[in-house]
């Protein structure tokens, strides 16, 4: 959950016609959304009330992701499930790439730090190879 201050862009053009500020939570959501679509990633870490909200039909994309702000300096914890087989360091290494790269393009702002938590691994999932017909044959063995 992010902070409850809002992040104020700097003015690019004099002279301005007001300020520019983003909530923490839409960035939450780009960095969530940037982070969950490198391939190698299985789906981001929710709590229960996101859970809770995706049953009722609502999805969370921020979650997975802690931002700090302090000092002028944007920090995010980022917390995903990668694919069984994957290099971890090489998708944690895409990860942290793309989500400065996209969120830098979208708002123009930079990370100070982009720091990925892999919290687990996700085996593919096995196609049942049991008859449920003939639960007792053996392999090779006709009828």
């Amino acid at each position: 959950m992010a902070e409850d201050t809002n992040i104020v862009l700097d003015s690019q053009t004099e002279p301005t016609l007001g300020q520019i500020e983003i909530a923490p939570e839409v960035i939450e959501i780009i960095l969530g959304i940037a982070a969950s679509q490198v391939d190698g990633v299985y789906k981001m870490r929710g709590t229960l009330s996101s859970s809770i909200s995706q049953l009722l039909g609502r999805e969370d994309r921020g979650k997975g992701v802690k931002l700090t702000v302090s000092e002028g300096q944007i920090q995010a914890d980022i917390y995903a499930y990668l694919n069984y087989g994957v290099s971890v360091p090489q998708v944690a290494l895409k990860m942290q790439d793309t989500i400065k790269e996209q969120l830098l393009f979208m708002t123009d702002l930079d990370l100070s730090a982009v720091n990925i938590h892999v919290v687990g691994v996700i085996p593919e999932k096995l196609v049942n190879a049991v008859d449920p017909n003939n639960l007792f044959a053996e392999d090779g063995e006709d009828e």
